[in-house]
């Protein structure tokens, strides 16, 4: 069975994070610089069957788009447009960098590791893809 594959997109890097085979754990992949994420892709795509993927949402609580909204949208079309035979689905991303700091905190991680934001984005990317797992 195909992977699905999580991407939590930022303006500066981007976390990424993927299914077992079996599609039932999401775990961390690793995080990229944003403006090397598309050959990242193509790259893992060519070793992997990916069958989704599944990009963070960003809205403010009011559920409204957040101003993240305005480079995540591009990114989306880009990602329809280079690879148009995996599906795309959304989900909001809400609270997962305070979320994925906290899951740090709580599994004792040292105060050095949990600045990594380069970590942050892989667990918030773990988490937006258990959440749309959890979904279906």
């Amino acid at each position: 069975m195909p992977r699905i594959l999580a991407i939590d997109y930022g303006q500066k890097r981007v976390g990424l994070a993927v299914t077992d085979i079996e599609q039932i754990i999401a775990s961390g992949l690793t995080t990229v610089h944003t403006k090397d994420v598309m050959s990242y892709l193509k790259q893992y795509i060519t070793k992997e069957k990916v069958s989704a993927f599944v990009v963070g949402e960003a809205k403010n609580l009011d559920n409204t788009p957040a101003e993240s909204a305005r480079f995540i949208e591009p990114f989306v079309r880009r990602l329809k447009k280079e690879f148009p035979d995996i599906s795309i689905h959304r989900v909001d991303e809400r609270f997962t960098s305070k979320i994925a700091f906290q899951t740090m905190i709580d599994s004792g991680l040292k105060k050095k590791v949990r600045q990594n934001k380069a970590l942050v984005d892989e667990i918030s990317a773990t988490i937006i893809l258990q959440s749309y797992l959890d979904s279906l």
